[in-house]
């Protein structure tokens, strides 16, 4: 009986070394990112210079007749308004779905709709790219009488539909972790349950909910390959109907032909280095203010 008790605290203290490293090695990938970017990135932004790189409204890197220009603020920009847009329109859609799902919705008609989420979620960045670009481009030209439909609207509108899948499921996964003595207590306080759903259900899951957010709001800044196909890819300061570049497209569309140890490539990392900080402040914003809710 001794040995099966120490035996067993070997193993213990085994798969605690492991869960430790698992979660050392996380941490170390974060570093690694975090420290390559800063190296590559940060020789670029010195050589440019803060505010011309930042607050620069023109980015010409292979200028043969001008001086190269490597503002980057209309990628800023435009990745700011796409990913709020989205967000605006996704996470209201997407929160309402993870309601009914939960709360409302018959059986089966839930489980046909689990399915519809389920395909959309499994659904290649491209492939949303390449359906935008064929049907949702030539609407919005023909709609609003444009040269090109290829947009931010037509960016906003896929981004909408690619970070739904997210919200919806993990925004359900937190509603359906909500015990049903909450919602059997407002209930009988004579509260009905539309009521019920939004002023206790919802605020009970708003951790989960929050981290729905996070997570489609990551997906929408960092989405590149379906928004370059529906986005027009042009250097503009960002406007709804207008051809415009995101900072992942910029990265993605010039990093193949940009000469390795140019100022052009190294602006790219710059880019990156960039999104990346936007990714964390998105993070700690959201972290913040729901740990700041909780204890108030």
């Amino acid at each position: 009986m001794k040995n099966k008790t120490k035996w067993q605290e070997m193993t213990e203290k085994g798969i605690n070394a492991v869960f430790m490293l698992c979660g050392i090695v996380a941490v170390g990938f974060v570093l690694c990112i975090t420290i390559h970017l800063v190296i590559a990135g940060l020789p670029a932004i010195v050589k440019i210079g803060i505010p011309e790189f930042i607050f620069g409204t023109t980015w010409q890197p292979t200028a043969s007749t001008v001086e190269p220009s490597f503002g980057i603020l209309p990628f800023i920009l435009t990745s700011i308004y796409g990913t709020a847009g989205a967000v605006l329109i996704g996470v209201p859609v997407g929160l309402l779905t993870a309601i009914f799902l939960s709360k409302a919705a018959p059986p089966k008609f839930a489980r046909v709709i689990h399915t519809a989420v389920e395909l959309l979620a499994g659904i290649p960045s491209v492939v949303y790219g390449l359906v935008g670009m064929i049907i949702l481009v030539p609407g919005i030209q023909g709609m609003f009488s444009l040269s090109s439909g290829a947009t931010l609207l037509a960016a906003i509108i896929v981004l909408t539909i690619m970070i739904l899948p997210s919200i919806i499921n993990v925004s359900e996964t937190a509603l359906k972790a909500v015990p049903r003595e909450y919602e059997e207590a407002s209930m009988a306080l004579g509260a009905t349950e539309m009521e019920t759903f939004f002023r206790v259900s919802v605020p009970a899951a708003k951790s989960g909910i929050a981290a729905a957010v996070v997570l489609g709001v990551g997906r929408a800044i960092g989405e590149a390959m379906a928004i370059i196909m529906v986005s027009g890819n042009v250097a503009n300061m960002p406007g709804l109907l207008e051809s415009v570049r995101f900072m992942t497209t910029a990265i993605a569309s010039e990093m193949s032909y940009a000469a390795a140890g140019s100022l052009q490539h190294q602006a790219l990392f710059s880019i990156g280095l960039v999104l990346f900080l936007f990714i964390m402040m998105i993070n700690v914003f959201l972290n913040v203010f729901v740990k700041g809710r909780k204890v108030a």
